[in-house]
């Protein structure tokens, strides 16, 4: 019988294995291949794409939490909308998140202090479909275990608008900032490796202003958080910068994949 108040995975045997044991044992075969250094960090940003293309550098961000599993009890995630068109914010009002790891419960009172911004409302439709922040749940249950969730998909939004949520959930240690997003889509390998190479200079220098439509699509998101970590003086580190003519496709038509520290 299906739980109303629990968000199942939408893209559980696409994206990512539906089989729990066969899951955990690629995540953690990701997590064992990269080296961990550097400190936890406080925000991050990670890609969303199948994991075969994308895993191994998601992996190379979500390793540096492995540290502050006791630590780290909330994450804030926030993802680009792929398939439903809104202005703002969107929220939820399910009481977990679903993957075949587990459910994560939805931090509620987390969501309705955002809930009190205009630019946030609640809109069930932005999450029911959306894989922007499905992919990065496995990790975060995978590295961190036990923490609540809240999950925001976001849609037409200044960064302004991203930060001042961003702002109101910031915390302290005990939060953690995820921003899913993938980088160039579908140029040739050339381009795209010098399309990402300025998006990643324009992460590392804290310009929104020189991130535009085509080079993430997860900008709004990005854009918001390097809103907030330029006024908050923050440094970003480049961990990983490849695409899928790296990983697991061709070089004739490549989607960028970029792993960023916040600290």
């Amino acid at each position: 019988m299906i739980n109303p108040t629990v968000r199942t995975p939408a893209v559980a045997g696409m994206f990512y294995p539906a089989d729990a044991s066969e899951l955990r044992t690629l995540v953690r075969n990701f997590l064992d291949e990269t080296k961990v250094s550097g400190s936890v960090p406080k925000a991050m940003i990670a890609p969303h794409a199948g994991y075969i293309y994308s895993g191994a550098v998601a992996a190379s961000v979500y390793t540096r939490l492995i540290a502050a599993h006791k630590i780290i009890k909330q994450v804030v995630l926030l993802g680009p909308s792929h398939r439903v068109s809104f202005e703002g914010l969107a929220a939820t009002s399910m009481q977990s998140f679903a993957t075949p790891l587990g459910e994560i419960p939805i931090d509620k009172p987390a969501i309705d202090e955002v809930l009190t911004l205009p630019q946030v409302s609640m809109l069930e439709q932005a999450h029911t479909q959306e894989h922007s922040l499905e992919v990065q749940l496995p990790f975060l249950q995978e590295v961190l275990g036990d923490f609540k969730l809240v999950p925001l998909v976001v849609g037409d939004a200044t960064p302004e608008q991203v930060g001042g949520v961003l702002e109101k959930l910031w915390g302290g240690v005990e939060t953690l900032i995820v921003i899913s997003s993938d980088l160039s889509h579908y140029h040739d390998y050339e381009t795209a490796q010098k399309m990402d190479k300025l998006t990643s200079q324009a992460i590392e220098n804290l310009r929104p202003e020189d991130i535009h439509h085509e080079q993430a699509c997860g900008r709004h998101p990005i854009n918001g958080l390097l809103h907030v970590a330029r006024a908050k003086n923050m440094q970003v580190q480049t961990i990983d910068l490849r695409n899928s003519g790296d990983t697991a496709g061709s070089k004739h038509q490549v989607v960028g994949y970029g792993a960023y520290v916040f600290n």
